[in-house]
């Protein structure tokens, strides 16, 4: 049961929408971004790992590993982050870890960001 929950917490941190980045030179369009790095790794078992870079100053990266495999405490413990370059020109990322204890988001903003400490608090409970 536990397994189910950390799944469907890592399946809806993965399939909810960025914030839209400003493209930076290397992407004039913002239809043309490009993607600069792509690492994977799986071996089969549980564990994982990805990293992803693109032009427009997105990162994500993430690694997976499985805990306790077969005793009713199965779980997998993930760790990650992903960045954007904000319409303010500062680049924000949130750090997570998502495991048996639910989904744990930190966010930072590089200087000049314009999220206030209070906001920032609320977005990461």
């Amino acid at each position: 049961m536990k397994l189910l929950v950390v799944l469907s917490l890592v399946a809806l941190v993965a399939a909810a929408p960025k914030p839209q980045a400003p493209r930076q030179a290397a992407a004039a369009n913002p239809q043309e971004v490009q993607i600069l790095k792509l690492e994977t790794e799986n071996d089969g078992l549980g564990s994982y790992r990805y990293a992803l870079e693109q032009s427009d100053g997105t990162k994500k990266e993430e690694q997976g590993e499985l805990k306790n495999a077969g005793t009713d405490d199965e779980a997998i413990s993930v760790r990650g982050s992903y960045s954007w370059v904000g319409l303010d020109g500062v680049t924000y990322t949130v750090t997570y870890v998502a495991d048996e204890n639910g989904f744990q988001p930190t966010l930072e903003q590089g200087p000049g960001g314009v999220l206030s400490p209070a906001l920032i608090a609320s977005l990461t409970g």
